[in-house]
């Protein structure tokens, strides 16, 4: 039997989606710090790329997996200049508007990822049982 990736999956993403929360809180508390810049996480696809996780291919049909070898270092960086806020007079590169979306998107992907997971463990459960 192979491994179940779904929880590895669901569980790095979970990790990747505390720490941007946790980067964007951090934007969101320095909005009026003088000279603050803004930071992002890389993307959780650039994430996924360097994770030890594998996706088996079942079926010559689909996608092939890639081989990845690195641990997945989830990197904190300045994020890239908003065109619409600029940078303030403060010299501070914040836009709150951008951050709170940001954090409704965050709440939303981890929302979905935990709803997959309570799913499939459901489904497994249900497997089990008969």
């Amino acid at each position: 039997m192979q491994p179940i990736q779904l929880f590895d999956l669901a569980s790095r993403q979970a990790e990747w989606l505390t720490v941007r929360q946790q980067v964007v809180a951090g934007n969101i508390a320095n909005a009026n710090t003088p000279k603050f810049h803004a930071k992002d996480v890389t993307p959780f696809d650039v994430v996924l790329d360097k994770s030890d996780i594998t996706m088996a291919r079942t079926n010559p049909a689909h996608l092939s997996g890639n081989d990845f070898s690195d641990s997945g270092d989830i990197d904190v960086k300045e994020a890239a200049l908003d065109q619409e806020i600029g940078v303030q007079e403060s010299g501070n590169t914040v836009g709150l508007a951008e951050e709170l979306s940001k954090s409704g998107d965050i709440k939303r992907q981890y929302d979905l990822n935990t709803s997959l997971v309570s799913s499939f463990n459901r489904m497994m459960l249900l497997t089990v049982r008969k």
